[in-house]
């Protein structure tokens, strides 16, 4: 039998790198646009930025319906769970959203529990709910529209 060891301050924290400067002003100027401009321009930073968890989240929040946000979602989490690994995450451990880098991830989390409870997927809903309460246990769904 393994032993497991505990410390004072809990399990570990993990805080994604900041996104790149010119990711993060384009985003921001295209969602200062409307209709399909902003839905383009974002989908234009996400193309030339194919790593950027953010504009993957927002990409999702942009989608023409259900299965277009259930897949962008989903690549913002997959790209999320390849970005936490390089950063020293180990499958366990917080992932807090009070990290602004941590934001776009979680918020593609919770996109895609979203858009699984919306297309029926209860159990895929089921599992995202339980993630992002072990990766931020303080996760409360309002903070997504604040970020």
């Amino acid at each position: 039998m393994s032993n497991i060891n505990l410390t004072a301050s809990g399990p570990p924290e993990t805080v994604l790198d900041v996104e790149p400067a010119d990711a993060l002003e384009r985003l921001a100027a295209a969602l200062e646009l409307t209709g399909d401009a902003r839905r383009d321009a974002v989908a234009a930073v996400v193309a030339d930025h194919p790593r950027f968890l953010d504009g993957w989240a927002r990409l999702g929040d942009l989608a023409r319906d259900p299965i277009e946000a259930y897949a962008a979602y989903r690549v913002g989490y997959h790209r999320g769970l390849d970005r936490l690994r390089q950063n020293g995450w180990r499958g366990s451990g917080y992932v807090r959203w009070s990290h602004a880098p941590n934001q776009g991830f979680l918020r593609a989390l919770d996109g895609l529990r979203r858009m699984a409870a919306e297309i029926g997927e209860e159990d895929e809903r089921d599992r995202c709910h339980v993630f992002l309460h072990q990766l931020d246990p303080e996760w409360d769904p309002a903070n997504v529209g604040r970020g």
